[in-house]
């Protein structure tokens, strides 16, 4: 099954993880893959979601997450950025919005574009497609 991805600036974190816990009962079933420090804060949240932790977003996290939306095992993106600080790897977080754009993947990037990402019926279809390839259907 393709996975969620979630992303947040350092500004954001909590922000992600309030969303995260607040929306916990959608996500349960869902596979999730995060960059390294927003899956520790997720995790520690105790939303017990399957979370998968790539490395944190300027050590290589965004483009690892990059290159599963190239290789088509993303099915959405939400990334709460913060439009008003400068990022030192600003160039990492173009190039992940630039593929999203390019692969179609729905991409959040704030609490109110993620919750209708999440109530959308996406994760419902992700899920029955999988089902479906899984018993060959």
């Amino acid at each position: 099954m393709r996975q969620l991805a979630l992303i947040a600036h350092d500004s954001r974190k909590d922000d992600l993880v309030a969303f995260v816990v607040r929306h916990a009962a959608l996500l349960q079933d869902f596979p999730i893959v995060c960059t390294g420090t927003t899956g520790l804060r997720i995790l520690e949240s105790s939303a017990g979601l399957q979370i998968e932790r790539v490395r944190s977003g300027p050590l290589g996290g965004d483009q690892q997450i990059g290159a599963r939306i190239a290789e088509g095992r993303i099915c959405g993106l939400i990334f709460f950025i913060d439009p008003l600080t400068p990022m030192p790897h600003d160039v990492d977080v173009k190039a992940l919005t630039r593929l999203a754009a390019l692969y179609d993947i729905p991409m959040a990037l704030n609490p109110s574009t993620a919750a209708m990402l999440i109530s959308s019926g996406l994760l419902e279809r992700e899920r029955a497609l999988s089902q479906d390839a899984e018993t060959g259907q």
